[in-house]
Formats: C-alpha cells, sequence, structure tokens
C-alpha cells in the first residue's frame, strides 16, 4: 500500500509518501495558498519517489490549510496525526510538546499512541514560532540564527507576554545596549515557559517529545527542559511528525 500524509501549517507544508519501507518527505512553505502549497507538496514528493497519483491508495491532510485542500482522500485532526506520528518515532513519548508557527500544543498520550488529553494555545502569538519570528526580525536577525546567538548566562527576563509589547520592550532593551544574546536566551525562556505551563496543567510524563519546527530551535528545548526540570527529546525529523502520523492513518484505512 502507498499512503501520503501532509501538514498543510500556517508558515511550512510538509509531506510524506510511505511505499513500503521506503519513506520519501519533503518540506515547502506554505505562502499565500494552502491549497497551492499542498499540491506543490504532493508534485514534489511524486517526482522525487517516481510514483504517480493513480498508484497512491490514500492522501490523508491535516494542518491548519488542510479545509482548502481538494486532494485529500480525508483530512484528519493534528492532534491525531502528531499523536500517531511522535508513536511511530519514539514509542517510549507519554508526552508531546509541538509548536508551530501560530499555535502550540500539548498531547498526552498512552503507551499505544491513544490520545488521552490535549491541550492548545492558539488564540494569540506568544508561545509559538510567529513569536520568535517577529522578535528576530526586531533584532535584525533571521529566526534561524537565534538558538546559536543566544547566551543563557545573561538570560534577561521578557516581562511582556503579548508580541506587540514584547516587542516594544526588546526595542527598549537594545536601546540600553543590553546583550542580543541575554535577550534571546529571555525570548527562549518567555517561550518556555508559557509552554511548560500547559504541560504541568496536563500532567507532564515522561518520555517528554519536543516536535515541530520550533523544536528545531536548541534555545527553546533548553529553556523548556529548565522549565519542566525533565529532558526533553527532538526526534529526527521533528518537523515530520504530524505529516507521518497521516500517512501511517492512511495505512489503517
Amino acid at each position: 500500500m502507498i499512503t501520503v500524509g501532509v501538514d498543510i501549517g500556517s508558515v511550512a507544508s510538509k509531506g510524506v509518501l510511505l511505499n513500503g519501507e521506503k519513506r520519501f518527505s519533503t518540506v515547502l512553505p506554505t505562502g499565500w495558498s494552502p491549497r497551492d502549497a499542498g499540491e506543490k507538496i504532493l508534485s514534489t514528493l511524486f517526482r522525487e519517489s517516481c510514483i504517480g497519483r493513480q498508484e497512491v491508495d490514500y492522501i490523508i491532510v491535516t494542518g491548519y490549510g488542510r479545509v482548502s485542500f481538494g486532494q485529500a482522500d480525508k483530512t484528519v485532526t493534528e492532534i491525531s496525526c502528531h499523536a500517531r506520528g511522535v508513536a511511530a518515532l519514539c514509542p517510549e513519548a507519554r508526552t508531546i510538546i509541538d509548536i508551530g508557527g501560530q499555535d502550540s500544543k500539548v498531547i498526552s498520550i498512552n503507551e499505544k499512541g491513544k490520545v488521552l488529553d490535549f491541550a492548545m494555545n492558539d488564540k494569540c502569538a506568544a508561545g509559538t514560532g510567529k513569536f520568535l519570528q517577529v522578535m528576530a526580525n526586531t533584532l535584525g536577525m533571521d529566526v534561524a540564527e537565534l538558538a546559536a546567538s543566544e547566551d543563557p548566562s545573561e538570560t534577561v527576563t521578557i516581562n511582556s507576554m503579548c508580541t506587540v509589547f514584547a516587542e516594544s520592550e526588546i526595542i527598549g532593551l537594545l536601546a540600553r545596549n543590553i546583550s542580543k544574546g541575554g535577550i534571546i536566551a529571555g525570548l527562549h525562556q518567555s517561550v518556555g515557559k508559557r509552554v511548560a505551563s500547559m504541560a504541568r496543567r496536563l500532567g507532564a510524563r515522561e518520555k517528554i517529545v519536543f516536535t515541530g519546527g520550533v523544536a528545531q530551535n536548541a534555545g527553546v528545548r533548553r529553556a523548556l527542559e529548565e522549565e519542566l526540570k525533565r529532558t526533553v527529546v527532538v526526534p529526527e525529523g521533528c518537523q515530520f511528525t504530524g505529516a507521518l502520523g497521516a500517512a501511517l492513518l492512511g495505512l489503517d484505512i
């Protein structure tokens, strides 16, 4: 059986094609059109795997853009897809922390990868990738540079959780010649504190697995570990767990 999972996020769209033991994956910016992004993901996967659409048994789509994508055989929530994807990569995982472009979520799963409970922050950008992206722009940096530029030994407390007020706060700190490294460490701590609070409310149990695009930022992972006082594991391919879970759910149909 050949299945494809597509995760159309607010910032990046990811795709995974499963063909027996072979796995193909790709990621592209979502841009202005989630539908176009999903179609580009499919065409890229088909080209790289040398597999045609007619050979695919099921296409499962998840993510915020799933409602606008017309080529799906089935749509599934991100919660279910992330749980399935992480359970496949880390069978011992019991808590999933996923931070994407515009939301962050914590998912509690059992030993079979079944969702027991979850919590989401999707009402504002605080504690999400968007928050870090706006702050990186304010600092005159690319968001991918943040992790390597932080200085935890000089962590500056960021008092504002609101993106707009936090941006003003950082401009004020820069005007006082506060080091960028300390400010960045403070930003990571701010995200870690907010998301760790959600995880504690859900009763974070080990093993804790961190996924999503922000999981590539080692500074946020450090901050989460400090806040939770637990080891936080980032699996290889942390961006693709939603798409992988979608493709695996296609095998169950």
